[in-house]
This record gives C-alpha cells, structure tokens and sequence, in this order.
C-alpha cells in the first residue's frame, strides 16, 4: 500500500507514518520542513496555507491519503482536488467536536453536527473547522471518503500534556489531589490504536463517519491514576476529592486537571458516546496500563518535558496550586 500523510511530524500524524512504515507500506509525508522522523519515509515539502503549496503533490499516486488538518477547512478541500484523480481513499482525522450540544450518552454518529463552511478560509473555532474540513472532503471524495473522529488521544509523542502532566505529578510523590469520583469512566483512544485501524480501515475500503475511542468505562479515573502510580514506580498517595469540593475552588474541569470532567452533560459528551459502529468494523483498544507505561517510558527519555503544541494551552495546575487543594 502506498500511503500519503499530510503532516507527518507531529503526535498522531507522526504515529500514523510509524504505524504504516511498520506495516510495509510505502509512506510519503508533506509539511513545511520537508522532513520526517522515520527512515524509509518519503519527505516533500509544501505549505498548505500558502499559495502552489501543494505543488509537490503535482505528481504521484496513492492508494491512501490521511489529512489531521486542524484548521481553515478550505485547506483540505484545496488538497483533496489536487489529489482526487491520483488517490483511491482519502480519510480525515476528525473530532467529536464537530457534534452539536447537547450530546448525550450513548449518541452514535448519526448525532447532528455544527454548523460549518467547508470553504471557509479562516479558523474561527474548533468545532466548525473540524466539521467544514469534513463537507469539503465528501464534496470532492464522496464515497471514498472515510471521516475518523477521535475524542481524547492519549500516548506516546503527545504534545498536549494531559497525561505527561498526571505522570509528572505523581512521580514526584507526596500527597496528590485526584479528582473524584474514583469509578468516573474514561473514553479515549492510544494514538497507536487509532493510528492502526485508520489504515486497515482505509486499507479495506471502509467509508463513512466512524467515532474513533475506546467504550465508555475502558478506564476510569482510578485505574488511569493507579497505572500512573505504578509505571513511575511513585510512593505518592492519591487524595480523591469530590466534584463539589474541587468546584468551590475554582478547579476548571479538563484544563486544570488535564482529562477530568466531573459527572454531568460535559461528561456524556466526552466520556460517553456509543462507539459500537468503530468496534464492529474491527476497532481494538489496548489495557490502560499499555498505555501509561508506554508513555512514561517516552516522557523519561525527554527528560521528562514533554513537547507542548503552540496553538493549544499549558494544561495542569502548578505544584504550589495543588498543594492549596490540601490545606484548605
């Protein structure tokens, strides 16, 4: 198979490019730097948001193109019409984002989405962006579009530091504040699960919208922080507070502790979708502790700094804040 990742350096783009060269494909990646972390991969350089930035793409066939474009939507449409001819299946990594509010537990797919431009040349907001770059890819691939909406990404090479925050902060042991409730379920995906079947989906010819997690209660609060506690091998004691604690001080859900969010419509949203549609077409989510492991492992070898995305906010609170959680 010949795959062709547009991006390619980053968290999930870069895991897709792992992923496919450990398969035996034929990757080629298209960024700004003309670079790629991984030998055997074909680099082209081009700037989707200036103008012949995809004049590399002039030539060449692919039987896969997978796009995690992030903003003005028109970049994609400008990307799938170059490539329409020359590509058998184009897949987009979406977001649940694109879902209109409210979403309640057990929504599927067929949930109503933002409203969104798919020529928009701007980026306004998330949820319209991720939802126009859909439109603008089934308007030029159709049926051979394959829209893949992950929710909470977790995994080695993350650069948005939710779980290289937990990890951090219960490897420097002492007492830690652990949102409650323990038994909260979790629903996310490894970067690595989401990466491997994205390219057998493609590779099968699956088109469609799927959403992309784990089931709903694949972890919870307690097993995530129980996995944190034994990969970093951390003396730390875990202090579970209650949601109603951490609301009266100012705690802000998802942003000061990176990937909680307290029972409630917020949580349906992100923790609670019905995903039964990605596990019927083969969908496999390995144990949390993989995960975390494998993570901890990653975050070592960088001297425990993880790599921060410059379009996306520092999440987790200071070490001085967390201690105020304690002695109040």
């Amino acid at each position: 198979m010949k795959l062709l990742v547009l991006g390619g350096t980053q968290f999930v783009g870069r895991t897709l490019v792992d992923e496919a060269v450990g398969a035996g494909w034929e990757v080629t990646v298209l960024n700004r730097s003309g670079t790629a972390h991984t030998p055997g991969v074909v680099a082209l350089q081009g700037d989707r948001t200036a103008e012949n930035g995809l004049a590399a793409l002039c030539a060449g066939e692919w039987d896969v193109v997978v796009d995690t474009w992030s903003w003005a939507p028109i970049a994609v449409r400008s990307a799938a019409e170059v490539l329409a001819d020359r590509a058998d299946r184009y897949v987009y990594i979406s977001s649940r984002s694109v879902y209109r509010a409210p979403v309640p537990a057990g929504a599927t797919e067929a949930h109503r989405t933002v409203e969104c431009d798919p020529d928009d040349i701007a980026f306004n907001n998330y949820s319209r962006t991720k939802a126009g770059a859909e439109q603008a890819l089934r308007l030029v691939f159709g049926e051979r579009a394959l829209v893949v909406r992950p929710g909470l990404i977790l995994g080695p090479h993350e650069n948005i530091g939710r779980l290289p925050w937990w990890l951090n902060a219960i490897a420097d042991g002492g007492l830690v504040p652990a949102p409650g409730p323990e038994s909260l379920d979790l629903q996310y995906i490894d970067a690595r699960d989401l990466s491997r079947w994205t390219l057998s989906a493609a590779a099968r010819g699956l088109s469609g919208d799927y959403d992309a997690v784990s089931a709903s209660g694949h972890a919870t609060m307690g097993t995530l922080l129980a996995a944190c506690l034994e990969s970093t091998h951390s003396k730390a004691q875990l202090v579970w507070l209650d949601p109603g604690t951490l609301q009266a001080h100012g705690v802000t859900p998802w942003i000061d502790f990176p990937i909680w969010i307290p029972p409630g419509p917020d949580h349906d949203m992100m923790h609670g979708s019905d995903v039964s549609k990605a596990y019927s077409a083969g969908l496999v989510c390995r144990p949390v502790a993989d995960t975390v492991a494998d993570t901890w492992s990653w975050l070592q070898s960088l001297g425990r700094v993880a790599p921060q995305r410059a379009d996306r906010p520092t999440v987790g609170m200071s070490s001085g804040r967390l201690k105020t959680l304690l002695t109040r």
